[in-house]
């Protein structure tokens, strides 16, 4: 019969055990100063060397030259405790696993009391040692503590916390290590010399994978393809069939149809898979060793040549280049699908079905709500936005119509200095963030007048906004297709931005509770409202300044703000159009943005009227007399000088519904004196200079007048654009309850 490898070359000392440097070397060291130790416990995974080394232990105490570090192998102690050694009697090998009662142990004490008879100590060599009872550890610990001189005891383990404390306290403990794969393979290549076996270079990545980092598993698998073997060797084909490894080609398949999403290739190689015969969790888990390859060598380019994968030969070039197909996000995901998938199959009565499963999860990212499937559909979208082609080729044509007669309707638009002169285009810059955020960003040609005002083409703010949308080229411009990812990013931060601009100002955060995320295409933000009277509201200076500080605070960067009613095209303008008209937060409404309101004169004592828009009350019961009608007074545009005392913002004006046109009624005497008799001063109104609070008065009218008109009838203005002034909230309410109630005051 013929002697096993792993017996036939078993090591005789500390000098030939394989890759236990770190425990090899403290021990000669030890056993050279004359330094033993009573007990000693190593543990480490099976087939390492623990039980090989506790023997070279035995032969270097017991050596007739000894202790020492390095046995002689003549003496009758080295000779029998050799590997092809009969055995000594004063060196008891016990295993644990069938002799680790109580009454084993106890046999074990009464034995150990006794001298040696022909060596140096008497050693016991407890194998398995994890597998001793309470009750034996109980029965050792006396002598274990307090042993005789002659006495040493050898503990070797593979679950050293399984040991008794007061045991392993007691002991020098050395834990051995899985054997590298390089130091493995050194040794298989001189063992295979040493036999005269010819193998291919092939085969030994097979055989040590398959020993696991365990030398005897190794040396194992070794005597077996050599028992195999014909005269050509062993070759890498008769390894595959007689370790039942999947091919490499299987593989190289099953990764080429993952990255490049082919599922009738993946499900193909599953196919092959079952008809070849392998197992399918068998093939799983070597899949799973090539992607732990692959990220490796995704991250760490040179990971063969520092051994942190094995040496993969002419494979290497493939399997980069799988790796840079792929991706570390996309490889981590399959990975850990993977990893999950074999917990899944084990015991599984039909693992075919199962590992078509995996490979189905793994080829559609978007069906799983993990984070590392996130982390996937987010490398895709990059690696596509790499290699897309430049936003300006991907324009249509009526986009580019657009374009081209953007430059005439610069040309054409109204300047109140002189001839406009055309400012640098900013194409450029919105197709390089185009490239950046998949989506194209609107373009804008501004031309400058003398004064300094710039007319924009192509998108405003206010009612300019109507007549700019058909003004490049005879036809509306095309809408841009939103960005969906960055608009339900902003979406998701929505509340966060509104508390940021609830910080700055309350009553824009009550107007933007009214509001919803249109969409977010490059550097402009635009959101729409449900009535005009919103939007008007909200398109004042210092409230879009407000949200875009809010902005900055919560994403970052500079952003333009671009309000629409619901159902209105967005116009197309920038971040850098709105800082140039909104300078700062205490600017005014951009000019052109809404018509210029009809001003009434200003009176000679310099007192300014307060504009209020024009509604229409219910008609009231009739009264025992007729009484003079109040006569509504348009307000000025816009005060020449802030209110000294008076709040820098004031609460939204609610929208007022959309009326019919009033009747016609005289129109009012403008230079007519106001008699202060019939009205009282509102409280919250501006005061002039002088400190003298300042109102609309009522004018009497004639009988005849009141008779045919029950209320008073304003003169239709156009809406001018709200002033910053405060409003007394009490008459804000009131307004409220007569327009969208029909309610009415019982004062009157």
């Amino acid at each position: 019969m013929a002697l096993a490898l792993y017996r036939k070359y078993r090591p005789a000392t500390f000098g030939e055990v394989v890759g236990q440097s770190h425990v090899t070397e403290p021990l000669r060291t030890a056993l050279a100063a004359r330094r033993i130790n009573h007990a000693y416990l190593f543990s480490g995974p099976r087939g390492c060397g623990k039980t090989s080394s506790a023997r070279i232990l035995a032969r270097s105490l017991n050596c007739v030259e000894g202790p020492t570090d390095e046995p002689c192998g003549r003496c009758d102690s080295c000779v029998s405790l050799g590997p092809d050694g009969s055995g000594s009697v004063d060196v008891v090998e016990m295993d644990a696993a069938s002799h680790g009662g109580v009454d084993d142990a106890r046999e074990l004490r009464d034995r150990a009391v006794f001298a040696p008879a022909q060596s140096r100590y008497r050693i016991f060599v407890i194998d398995e040692a994890h597998m001793v009872t309470q009750q034996g550890f109980n029965a050792l610990l006396k002598i274990v503590e307090e042993p005789p001189d002659h006495l040493v005891f050898v503990f070797a383990t593979t679950e050293p916390d399984k040991v008794l404390t007061t045991i392993r306290s007691r002991t020098h403990h050395y834990p051995f290590r899985l054997i590298p794969p390089g130091e493995l393979r050194e040794l298989l290549e001189r063992i295979c010399a040493e036999e005269g076996v010819r193998v291919e270079p092939a085969v030994y990545p097979l055989a040590i994978r398959a020993g696991g980092g365990s030398a005897r598993d190794a040396l194992s698998v070794l005597d077996q393809l050599l028992a195999g073997a014909g005269d050509e060797g062993i070759t890498y084909e008769r390894a595959v069939a007689l370790l039942g490894v999947t091919d490499v080609a299987l593989i190289d398949s099953m990764v080429d149809g993952l990255a490049a999403g082919d599922s009738a290739a993946v499900y193909d190689t599953v196919n092959r898979v079952v008809e070849a015969g392998h197992d399918p969790r068998r093939f799983a888990s070597d899949l799973l060793d090539r992607l732990r390859d692959l990220v490796l060598l995704h991250s760490v380019p040179d990971a063969a040549e520092r051994g942190l994968i094995e040496n993969v030969g002419d494979e290497a070039e493939k399997m980069s280049r799988q790796a840079e197909q792929l991706g570390v996000a996309t490889l981590t995901r399959f990975a850990e699908t993977v990893h999950a998938g074999l917990s899944e199959m084990r015991g599984a009565t039909a693992p075919r079905l199962l590992l078509e499963l995996l490979c189905s999860r793994m080829m559609l990212p978007s069906a799983s709500s993990s984070e590392a499937a996130l982390l996937q559909r987010l490398e895709r979208v990059e690696r596509r936005m790499t290699v897309a082609p430049p936003a300006e080729q991907a324009v249509p044509s009526g986009v580019d119509g657009g374009r081209a007669s953007a430059a005439p309707a610069g040309e054409r638009a109204p300047a109140t200095g002189g001839s406009a002169e055309p400012a640098a285009d900013p194409r450029e810059p919105a197709r390089e963030r185009a490239a950046e955020s998949a989506g194209p960003s609107g373009d804008e040609v501004r031309a400058e007048a003398d004064g300094g005002q710039a007319a924009p083409v192509g998108g405003s703010a206010g009612p300019a906004r109507e007549t700019s949308d058909l003004g490049a080229g005879g036809s509306a411009p095309r809408e841009e297709p939103p960005s969906g990812t960055a608009t339900a990013e902003l979406r998701q931060t929505w509340s966060e931005l509104l508390r940021a601009v609830s910080e700055r100002n309350r009553p824009t955060q009550a107007l933007l509770l009214n509001a919803s995320v249109r969409e977010l295409r490059a550097d402009t933000l635009v959101i729409s409202m449900p009535t005009e009277g919103l939007r008007k509201q909200f398109d004042r200076a210092n409230r879009v300044e407000h949200v875009r500080e809010a902005m900055r605070e919560v994403l970052g960067g500079e952003w333009a703000i671009e309000c629409v009613v619901e159902g209105e095209q967005p116009a197309s303008g920038s971040a850098a159009q709105q800082r140039e008209q909104h300078p700062g937060a205490s600017g005014g409404p951009p000019a052109g943005s809404a018509p210029a309101a009809r001003e009434r004169p200003a009176e000679p004592n310099g007192e300014v009227t307060r504009e209020e828009k024009p509604r229409e009350r219910p008609p009231e019961s009739p009264a025992p007399a007729p009484e003079p009608v109040e006569r509504e007074v348009p307000r000025a545009a816009e005060p020449t000088a802030p209110v000294a005392g008076a709040p820098a913002d004031s609460p939204p004006e609610p929208p007022l519904p959309e009326e019919p046109p009033p009747p016609e009624a005289p129109p009012p005497d403008e230079d007519a004196d106001v008699d202060p008799a019939h009205g009282e001063t509102p409280r919250g109104e501006p005061v002039a200079d002088s400190g003298a609070a300042f109102a609309p008065t009522p004018t009497p009218v004639s009988a005849s007048a009141s008779a045919s008109v029950p209320k008073s009838a304003p003169e239709p203005v156009p809406e001018a654009e709200p002033s910053v002034e405060q409003h007394d909230p009490d008459e804000l309410a009131v307004e409220l309850f007569v327009s969208e109630l029909g309610a009415r005051r019982l004062d009157q």
